[in-house]
């Protein structure tokens, strides 16, 4: 599972807590876990909001995987 983390000068999402280990991944293709959590949208699955009671659009889900997988 993870959670979108906000990014407070643009007010978007460029980074997500892995909630397992805490691990905090930037949405850069060139890292395999942004690639990892990339390949766990495309299953269906769907992180926790920035804010509480937020959502997260599918526009911002299919947008999301063809930045960390190009070519997936």
């Amino acid at each position: 599972m993870y959670k979108l983390l906000p990014d407070t000068i643009m007010g978007a999402a460029t980074c997500v807590k892995r909630i397992a280990d805490s691990a905090f991944i930037p949405l850069d293709p060139a890292n395999t876990d942004a690639q990892q959590f990339a390949k766990w949208l495309q299953e269906g699955n769907l992180p926790e909001p920035v804010e509480e009671g937020g959502t997260v659009t599918q526009e911002w889900v299919t947008e999301t995987i063809a930045k960390l997988l190009p070519n997936g």
